[in-house]
């Protein structure tokens, strides 16, 4: 059976998970400017990349590309995992890079992009952008953090 990518980040994420912490949603990410630095506007994506990754470190967040971003019951999560090469192939779960109680989480606001969609996020009154692909479930992560707010 292959798994989406978020739901193979949920399985493989076990063993970072505290006692009585679980898994809500979890998708593939990376810093906003990534995909603009592969396709040719390498200054212009290395700057935006750089921008948020310093915004979310001031937030207590390590970000990566790609990289795994969960929510819990308890925390928003960051993970680094191997390339994702589609239809549930790679983009295994290597190590949790870091964690900040949901609380912290001011906000996750979707908006479209051309090939895929960016993430406004708020942590600790810090802002930044992050970026992935179509086929994540950002509406399900939007949801997983108002269902850990409650």
């Amino acid at each position: 059976m292959v798994l989406s990518q978020g739901k193979k980040i949920m399985v493989q994420a076990a063993p970072f998970m505290e006692e009585g912490e679980r898994m809500l949603c979890a998708i593939v990410a990376q810093a906003r400017g990534r995909t603009q630095a592969i396709a040719g506007s390498t200054n212009l994506g290395a700057t935006q990349q750089g921008t948020a990754a310093d915004a979310a470190a001031q937030a207590g967040l390590t970000v990566a590309s790609p990289m795994g971003l969960a929510i819990t019951n308890r925390r928003l999560l960051t993970f680094r995992i191997g390339m994702p090469w589609g239809l549930g192939l790679g983009g295994s779960v290597k190590e949790l890079l870091s964690g900040v109680a949901i609380e912290d989480v001011d906000r996750i606001e979707v908006k479209r992009l051309l090939i895929g969609r960016v993430l406004n996020m708020s942590v600790r009154g810090h802002s930044f952008k992050l970026e992935t692909g179509l086929g994540a479930d950002v509406k399900g992560l939007a949801a997983a953090l108002d269902q850990a707010k409650g």
